[in-house]
């Protein structure tokens, strides 16, 4: 009887074994488990307005962000918002990131903001689409305008161009390639109740403005294609509005917008806001930042815990035609190599 209960605990910790070790092996076969948050700015606490890109050189991804001064609390207004430059982040596999540097962004006046980059690849060239505001302010009623940089290795970038869109008042660039070739651009045009207006062109450095795009209030534009559809997420303030196209010039509204619904997960607890997608494999993740101290409870305050910032990854989902995200779902992913 005592050698039937041995070979009994033998057999059911065997099993045990096994099965942690096939589901180690099946959780491995869908890539590593994303950080939660994925990424905190080790210098301000202040990650925001994310875009990722694939370094060839150094075969690895780079994720550039917004870097606001959420530790200064002794600033007035917004001045904290303003005053820094780009932040970059780096990572193998698009689940563990670490803090690289400041992009090295050769436009800069003694008082001067960089905001919401937009970061694409061009037979070799990288161009950086730059929201560039001409100081540090306390408030919003300022000039902002979206310029033009290259670069060769991410880090270093030279000025090309300041567009000469509808304004200068614009903010959020987001470049696409069109189908029948040239480039259209998508931006928030914050004189027309924060519209979504775009511009077109044929080689990245000229661009003629088009007008409105989508008549919606809201930021940071993000256009990609997917399971047969062109889709755009804007950061609504009250989640991340949807709205998919078949040509990249009209555009309808699905009903229910993404990430609206607080998460569960460490800092996730409100609304996700300014988004960049990456379609990966076949899969779309979406990166997006919150403000985790901006809860009902703290409603009137602003202090650190309500101004500081981090960057969270959540994968979006397909059915019956519409997008949806559950960012309380564990992310594992590997992004494989951009080939182009």
């Amino acid at each position: 009887m005592e050698k039937v209960k041995i070979i009994y605990r033998v057999t059911i910790a065997f099993l045990l074994q096994f099965v942690c070790f096939i589901q180690a092996g099946h959780a491995q076969n869908k890539g590593k488990l994303a950080d939660k948050p994925l990424f905190v700015d080790p210098v301000y606490n202040g990650a925001a307005d994310p875009v990722v890109i694939w370094n060839k050189k150094e075969k690895q991804w780079f994720m550039f962000y917004t870097n606001r001064r959420a530790t200064e609390t002794q600033l007035e207004g917004v001045s904290w918002v303003h005053g820094t430059r780009i932040g970059i982040a780096q990572s193998k596999d698009g689940a563990k990131w670490t803090y690289r540097d400041t992009a090295n962004i050769n436009y800069r006046l003694a008082d001067y903001t960089h905001w919401a980059p937009e970061v694409i690849e061009h037979r070799g060239i990288y161009h950086m689409y730059l929201t560039y505001v001409p100081g540090v302010f306390t408030d919003w009623k300022h000039p902002r305008n979206i310029l033009h940089f290259t670069s060769k290795d991410l880090l270093n970038w030279d000025y090309q161009s300041t567009l000469n869109l509808v304004n200068n008042k614009v903010i959020d660039a987001c470049v696409y390639p069109l189908p029948d070739g040239g480039w259209r651009m998508w931006y928030n045009n914050e004189m027309d109740g924060k519209s979504i207006y775009y511009a077109d062109s044929n080689d990245l450095y000229h661009w003629t403005d088009k007008g409105k795009a989508i008549a919606t209030r809201g930021e940071g534009p993000k256009v990609f294609e997917w399971k047969g559809k062109y889709w755009m997420v804007v950061d609504m303030w009250k989640g991340l509005g949807v709205f998919y196209s078949d040509d990249l010039l009209n555009w309808k509204k699905q009903e229910k917008e993404i990430l609206f619904e607080p998460g569960k997960g460490k800092d996730d607890g409100v609304m996700g806001g300014h988004p960049d997608v990456v379609i990966n494999d076949g899969k779309a993740y979406i990166f997006y930042f919150t403000h985790p101290g901006k809860t009902p409870e703290n409603k009137g305050k602003d202090g650190h815990e309500q101004r500081r910032s981090v960057i969270q990854l959540a994968e979006l989902k397909y059915e019956d035609g519409k997008l949806s995200c559950d960012r309380d779902q564990p992310v594992y992913i590997q992004l494989k190599p951009n080939k182009k």
